[in-house]
């Protein structure tokens, strides 16, 4: 399966959910492949650093601008990160995609933002749209802040989009596992974000942990 995580929206976290599910996958022994077709490469530089280390698992990962018909294994699960920095890739993912995973952070307007997005992908050319699916991604840790909630409420009104309930909340240990090569539930297995992780990937990929 073919699984874009693309947004309009930069800074969302595209790139670190992308790194931490390629590593999830590639523990649970599935084929996964990266695909970095975003032109400031951070996926493709955390996974240099991740090799620098020695970290194990190490997915294959590849920097690219054009896609092909038919070029990956149907056998493997590939994830492909995008940018708005080079929008004609991202139409190019979605033509192939088997299915979109869209970040969006807690305010009005990545809301707006993912309606544009919705409208994108509706635009490109395909025998049948992609699945889309939209969780709330950096989402408030104190329970006096409702703005997660709210726009929980909002992407659940859109249509063109299931949303997922499991939620990443924003935790530093994210931009850790990043900047050290290693994925949040690696850092931290018992931590808060390693569950919030675990529940969103066991969302997105039921198959594996049924």
């Amino acid at each position: 399966m073919i699984t874009l995580i693309g947004s309009l929206k930069g800074g969302s976290g595209k790139s670190t959910l992308t790194f931490n599910l390629a590593v999830w996958l590639a523990m649970a022994e599935v084929g996964v492949r990266l695909v970095d077709a975003d032109p400031q490469a951070t996926l493709s530089d955390v996974m240099e650093v991740r090799r620098e280390e020695g970290f194990e698992p190490l997915p294959r990962a590849e920097q690219r601008e054009v896609f092909a018909p038919g070029e990956w294994s149907a056998e493997e699960e590939i994830l492909i990160d995008t940018g708005t920095a080079n929008m004609s890739a991202m139409r190019e993912a979605l033509a192939l995609c088997d299915r979109v995973v869209v970040p969006v952070q807690p305010s009005q307007a990545d809301i707006w933002s993912v309606q544009r997005f919705l409208k994108l992908v509706a635009e490109v050319e395909r025998p049948r749209p992609p699945e889309v699916l939209g969780f709330i991604n950096r989402a408030d840790t104190h329970h006096a802040v409702r703005e997660s909630d709210e726009a929980a409420a909002a992407l659940v009104a859109l249509s063109g989009i299931r949303f997922v309930r499991a939620r990443l909340a924003q935790r530093t240990i994210f931009r850790r596992s990043f900047s050290e090569g290693l994925a949040v539930f690696e850092l931290e297995p018992r931590g808060k974000a390693a569950r919030e992780f675990l529940a969103l990937a066991a969302a997105l990929y039921p198959q594996l942990v049924s």
